[in-house]
């Protein structure tokens, strides 16, 4: 389903992928170790990455809080904002409109 925005999917996603990219242990979503994030050049992390943010798209519509490594992504219907955290710190947020 995803979650309700105004601003071009593609501007979210680029910014969703990102915020993702700042979590430095996001590979651990999709069951991968280190040895193997280690091995990816640049360009498969990111789409790691982007994969990574298309699912939490989707999956924030209906579970506002979702565990990514060590971090957190929460959407926020109210404010249409999607948070992304480590701990009590906000490493970034990316807005819906």
């Amino acid at each position: 389903m995803g979650v309700k925005h105004g601003r071009e999917y593609e501007q979210i996603l680029n910014e969703l992928t990102e915020a993702v990219g700042h979590i430095p242990d996001s590979y651990e979503f999709f069951e991968m170790d280190a040895v193997d994030w280690d091995k990816l050049d640049p360009s498969g992390r990111r789409e790691v990455n982007e994969a990574l943010a298309e699912d939490l798209f989707y999956a924030l519509g209906t579970e506002p809080v979702i565990a990514v490594g060590s971090g957190v992504m929460i959407y926020k219907p109210d404010q249409h904002q999607i948070y992304v955290l480590i701990g009590d710190e906000e490493l970034t947020s990316v807005p819906l409109i």
